[in-house]
């Protein structure tokens, strides 16, 4: 397959297209005036779309978010990280998050809401815990109605099957039924974890030089600029993207999961932090870890794990098909990790000023 040609950076502005991104005028404007003071390339507008959806950055949501409890003496992890962790005594904790994956589940209800299962649970299991349940809250159409009858079914089957591959009961939910989402079905997931807090980790990715370990499934051309597609009004017009859909893969996370686990308790003298990758791909957890930190993250591309051929920059950084988790660890020899990660990927990267 013949490579495809990046738009140059006046293609992108002359065509608009970073519209189709995500990104409104405005927002480009300031990305082109204010952050970059140039043009940017297709890559560069693609990683901001994505960076500043709703999805990844809560623009629109973050008064509303604001509002909710998030401190106590309970609290141990608050926003910030992968999931909120909440002490339960006698040195345990449980950790919790919640996400939804509606526009995905609209457009292929089966992928879309077991890939939203798949995402909760690397967020629990990143953060150090073990998964214990999962939970689900949905809202659909009237259920007469033969196309919200087959969206039921998808989607009922979606979190179900991905939890009971990874051996994940789903143990509770609530389901309303309403004319107001016959089109627009709200698929929300909920995972719940354990740990004991002396294995919390944390995504942050310190320490200069430190390497940048890769885990997961290779990189495809699914999801692709997932994070904007759901953060987008949803219509007629999006129902064909459903390339904007990652594909799941239960069996490789439950390997990804035991093996996360396992370095955590075992390699812990190595270990600096552990972030999953999630919506917006390779760019956004790269971009949260190195932020987080202070630090700066040197990326090959080139040595990306793939499964398709004569894949972009663009498409690498924001495909969200690798279903994994970035490590940052000390210098040590790359075998200090072959036990554990012998049925994933790896891909050695730097951290940099």
């Amino acid at each position: 397959m013949l490579k495809k040609q990046p738009l140059s950076p006046t293609d992108v502005r002359d065509s608009k297209v970073y519209r189709d991104w995500g990104l409104t005028d405005a927002e480009y404007q300031l990305l082109t005036d204010k952050v970059l003071q140039r043009l940017p390339n297709e890559t560069e507008t693609g990683l901001f779309s994505g960076m500043w959806s709703e999805h990844c950055s809560y623009k629109n949501s973050k008064p509303v978010l604001k509002k909710f409890w998030t401190q106590g003496e309970q609290v141990l992890e608050g926003p910030g990280e992968g999931a909120g962790i909440i002490d339960i005594g006698d040195g345990q904790a449980v950790v919790f998050k919640a996400e939804s994956h509606n526009h995905p589940s609209a457009v292929e209800p089966y992928e879309g809401a077991a890939t939203g299962v798949g995402g909760i649970i690397r967020d629990i299991f990143s953060m150090g815990a073990r998964p214990i349940a999962l939970l689900d809250s949905l809202r659909f159409g009237e259920p007469t109605d033969a196309h919200t009858k087959y969206l039921i079914s998808q989607v009922v089957a979606g979190i179900g099957g991905y939890g009971n591959c990874i051996g994940i009961p789903t143990i509770g939910g609530d389901t309303v039924f309403d004319a107001s989402y016959q089109k627009n079905p709200l698929v929300n997931a909920m995972c719940v974890g354990i740990l004991d807090q002396a294995d919390i980790q944390k995504g942050q990715a310190t320490g200069i030089g430190n390497a940048v370990i890769y885990v997961g499934a290779k990189t495809g051309r699914d999801g692709i600029n997932g994070a904007s597609f759901a953060s987008a009004e949803f219509n007629d017009a999006n129902e064909t993207q459903r390339s904007a859909v990652q594909v799941g893969d239960p069996f490789m996370e439950k390997l990804l999961m035991e093996a996360c686990l396992e370095v955590i308790h075992e390699h812990r003298d190595v270990l600096i932090g552990i972030q999953d990758m999630g919506a917006a791909g390779l760019v956004s957890s790269s971009a949260e870890m190195a932020s987080k930190a202070g630090s700066g993250l040197s990326l090959n591309l080139d040595l990306v794990p793939q499964r398709e051929t004569g894949m972009t920059p663009f498409e690498l950084m924001l495909s969200e098909s690798q279903s994994g988790c970035y490590y940052v660890s000390k210098l040590v020899p790359k075998q200090k990790f072959i036990k554990s990660l012998k049925s994933t990927v790896l891909m050695l990267s730097q951290l940099v000023k």
